[in-house]
């Protein structure tokens, strides 16, 4: 069966009907496929190992998990929770920002955190960037981060 192959047969009962919507999803698998594109941008740290600051296929961009590197010296930050957080969301935005998107285009991230005990503090400053219609959210603590990061966020967002 081709790409061009048409239905030729009227659709007379529910079984055609089946038969017809089954050849149509084979029929689907013709379409091009989604290319991946790996997103890179100066705005952000470099990734620290064998990945992409993000991936974007079609109209979706999946975005690495950040922590509060500086882009600018490669240095990681030190400061408070709240400093990190503000650090890790504004390399997501400039990771996002290099395909084309904003935050407002997010639609899910995840949150790992070293102690969940700063939930609160992470969230206030997290609820700064997302004030309306926020994504959803996952939030764990983990045992260590990279870098021994207090914070890193990755997400996934549409446009």
């Amino acid at each position: 069966m081709t790409c061009s192959t048409k239905l030729w047969a009227p659709v007379r009962s529910p079984g055609h009907l089946l038969l017809a919507s089954l050849l149509l999803l084979a029929l689907a698998g013709c379409a091009t496929p989604l290319a991946k594109e790996a997103v890179a941008t100066k705005d952000a740290p470099a990734a620290i190992g064998p990945y992409s600051q993000g991936v974007r296929v079609g109209n979706l961009l999946f975005l690495s998990g950040q922590i509060a590197i500086d882009p600018k010296t490669n240095q990681m930050s030190t400061g408070s929770i709240e400093d990190q957080t503000a650090m890790a969301l504004e390399n997501l935005k400039a990771v996002a920002a290099a395909s084309g998107m904003t935050m407002t285009d997010i639609v899910s991230t995840t949150v790992y955190l070293k102690d969940v005990n700063d939930f609160g503090k992470m969230n206030g400053v997290y609820a700064n960037y997302f004030k309306e219609k926020p994504p959803a959210r996952a939030t764990i603590q983990a045992a260590r981060l990279p870098r021994d990061a207090l914070v890193e966020i990755s997400a996934v967002a549409v446009k």
